[in-house]
């Protein structure tokens, strides 16, 4: 069943039951724009028991389509202006923002959600940037399985890998470190202007080895752990075991901060993933709400919608009322009972 819709350029508030495909819609503009999907692979976006799936976007005179084709193997390809690409370069994606409920665990969930959040803000920044994450999660796996062989890899089937790793892990690490410093000179300022209170924020990136010289401290650190990393079946160092943090007066927001303290911070990381995307990519981001605005209470709600005005913005949720008080502007509705069923 083929569905379509029209955009406002300003806020846009898709209301419906759960169930009905609010985030389905998002999706569909996070897969045609930026190439892939924040909570499904590939196969998973093509409907049950069909074929193939397809989403076109329509702007002015520019028409950008990407076709999902799971039978008899998956593949995915992006057609802008009659020209065809089997992986979006960066430069023909759209910067987007995504703030859904999960994100709201920022500070206070895992460490691999803080990775993510700083490893797919890096790969709209930086060309190159999901080429080498990509590259570190294939040489990672490779070190595993060898880690996992009966007996132990000898250190010389091993070094290459290790030295691989060290050097795509160095690259990763100071863009992660570049990163928190472009943060930090906004983050501290914003969160003051929010919260009307005077505690000092600031983010810390906790990098294993030195930044500058993390090549060399990373291969030194791999083979002293051989053994030990032999032993529990998994590599022990690198990017993909680090974190991030937000102070609060010095000390852990996750330890000192009130649930909406953190909240706070959340969305003020948000707003400057918008600032911070716009100034690289000399483009305006979309932002997409994925039934967020609910989770938030008054203060932050308005705090949130006086830097939205200037971004196309998609807004989900149940309940159009809660959002529509928020907004004197002209804003789009787009009521939904079921897509694609």
């Amino acid at each position: 069943m083929d569905d379509s819709f029209e955009f406002s350029p300003g806020v846009n508030i898709i209301v419906g039951p759960n169930g009905s495909g609010k985030t389905n819609l998002l999706e569909a503009l996070l897969v045609v724009s930026r190439g892939s999907s924040y909570r499904a692979k590939d196969v998973d976006l093509v409907a049950f028991h069909k074929d193939w799936a397809r989403v076109d976007v329509h702007a002015g005179d520019a028409v950008r389509s990407m076709k999902l084709v799971v039978t008899p193997a998956v593949s995915k390809t992006y057609e802008i202006d009659s020209k065809v690409y089997r992986r979006l370069p960066l430069h023909h994606t759209t910067p987007i923002v995504l703030f859904e409920p999960n994100h709201l665990m920022l500070l206070s969930g895992f460490p691999d959600l803080r990775r993510s959040y700083l490893d797919d803000l890096l790969e709209q920044m930086h060309p190159g940037f999901g080429t080498t994450r990509r590259a570190y999660r294939r040489a990672l796996a490779q070190r595993n399985a060898l880690l996992k062989k009966e007996g132990t890899s000898s250190r010389q089937e091993m070094f290459p890998w290790d030295v691989r790793l060290s050097e795509l892990g160095g690259t990763i690490a100071r863009h992660r470190a570049e990163l928190v410093e472009h943060i930090n000179q906004s983050l501290p300022t914003l969160y003051a202007n929010i919260s009307k209170a005077k505690d000092d924020v600031m983010m810390v990136y906790h990098a294993r080895h030195p930044v500058a010289s993390y090549e060399s401290a990373m291969l030194n650190k791999l083979e002293a752990d051989m053994t030990l990393d032999a032993q529990r079946g998994f590599t022990g160092t690198g990017p993909h075991r680090e974190d991030f943090g937000v102070l609060f007066n010095g000390r852990p927001a996750d330890e000192v901060a009130s649930r909406g303290e953190l909240r706070t911070a959340v969305l003020c990381l948000k707003i400057v993933e918008l600032s911070l995307l716009e100034e690289v990519r000399d483009q305006k981001p979309l932002l997409l709400l994925d039934d967020v605005f609910s989770e938030l209470d008054g203060a932050r709600r308005h705090a949130l919608t006086d830097y939205l005005k200037d971004y196309q913005t998609f807004i989900t949720t149940t309940d159009a009322d809660v959002v529509l008080q928020h907004f004197t502007d002209d804003c789009r509705i787009i009521p939904l009972t079921t897509i694609g069923k």
